[in-house]
């Protein structure tokens, strides 16, 4: 069966990443610590987790305080949006865009890089579905890639843009075999398969009648897993993947459930989410598009 609260909880900051994603997002991106901490209990993660994995991400230029009084609310960074506005579109869109042929590819330029730099860019090209190529090239079949080099700005790394190399191509071989070498689709599908096999015993119909505290519960754990597979999916198109496909089953199956949980995991987060001036943030009309398409 899937897991539910009576399970090992995941690690704390993935875990506060997917909530912020999923839930807090949708409410304006801002959440009052106390009511962070209220959330996350069910999930199994206790108020000094969720306090040191907020610090860690605030560290990293994902979260920013804002003191009101002696209570502070935790909102997204201009960085931390856009990562978020970029997953949420690869995680919630309507599936696998067709492909016009042709090839987008950041070249790291023959300049000094430290260590820290290549990791940021490497984890954030990631992220954002790109395959690397003989270590200095990445690539994707249709990422906007002035929308990619934005999201490389941190206070860190301010100009790494300058040290890269973006342009557009239809490139020489064997687009499969580009693929493969770019991309471990093997193992991914396989990861798609157990998804598929952990969450199939749940029915729709019976989590859409789940009292609201269980259904936030499943719901996060569900996109939680789901979100986990998609930072180690490119997103490529239909005309790119293997035939026997596993990501497409998994997305189907996802979709089913969280439409069910949708309407009573919201009724928990209504009445759970407040910001330090106290009122509950408004659910914004660009939640109910989630997964609208697919």
């Amino acid at each position: 069966m899937p897991a539910d609260r009576r399970s090992a909880p995941p690690r704390a900051v993935p875990l506060i990443v997917t909530v912020f994603g999923d839930a807090v997002l949708p409410f304006g991106g801002r959440v009052w610590l106390g009511s962070l901490i209220r959330l996350l209990a069910p999930l199994g993660v206790s108020e000094r987790l969720v306090r040191t994995a907020v610090y860690r991400l605030s560290r990293e230029h994902w979260l920013r305080a804002e003191a009101l009084g002696r209570r502070s609310d935790y909102l997204l960074t201009d960085f931390g949006r856009r990562q978020f506005e970029a997953a949420e579109r690869h995680i919630y869109a309507s599936g696998h865009a067709s492909w016009d042929g042709r090839w987008r590819m950041l070249v790291m330029l023959p300049a000094k890089w430290s260590a820290a730099e290549r990791e940021h860019l490497r984890r954030s090209l990631a992220w954002q579905g790109f395959g690397q190529l003989d270590g200095n090239v990445y690539l994707h079949p249709g990422a906007p890639l002035e929308e990619s080099l934005a999201a490389l700005d941190t206070e860190d790394f301010p100009r790494l843009r300058e040290k890269i190399f973006a342009l557009t191509g239809t490139g020489p071989g064997d687009r499969h075999a580009i693929v493969r070498a770019a991309w471990d689709l093997a193992e991914l599908s396989r990861a798609y398969g157990a998804f598929v096999r952990r969450y199939r015993p749940l029915a729709p119909a019976a989590a859409a009648r789940f009292e609201p505290e269980r259904a936030f519960v499943v719901r996060t754990l569900l996109i939680h897993e789901y979100r986990r597979l998609l930072l180690r999916d490119p997103g490529l198109p239909g005309e790119l993947l293997p035939a026997d496909w596993q990501g497409s089953k998994a997305r189907a199956l996802c979709v089913r459930l969280y439409r069910a949980l949708a309407a009573p995991s919201q009724a928990h987060l209504r009445a759970m989410l407040r910001t330090a001036g106290g009122p509950r943030p408004e659910l914004s009309r660009g939640f109910a598009r989630r997964f609208s398409a697919s």
